[in-house]
């Protein structure tokens, strides 16, 4: 996203006033911004959150086992 704005990582962490290093872990995945940094991003870059967020990345959901429900005991 940041290139597609022709922004960087540095640009972004002076933004937010944070550690460049930390931007770059969002950005190869290896930690997650706050939802409230995650909106400040949305606006400094002018896009939809949905944009900033991969969900196709996201595993998939299973629906609960209904053999377990009501099983455990209490």
């Amino acid at each position: 996203m940041l290139v597609d704005k022709e922004k960087t990582n540095r640009w972004l962490a002076t933004q937010l006033g944070k550690d460049p290093a930390t931007v770059s872990k969002w950005c190869t995945n290896t930690a997650q911004p706050s939802l409230e940094t995650m909106m400040q991003i949305a606006k400094l870059l002018e896009v939809n959150m949905n944009e900033l967020v991969r969900f196709e990345a996201l595993p998939e959901i299973l629906p609960p086992d209904e053999n377990k429900i009501g099983t455990e005991e209490q």
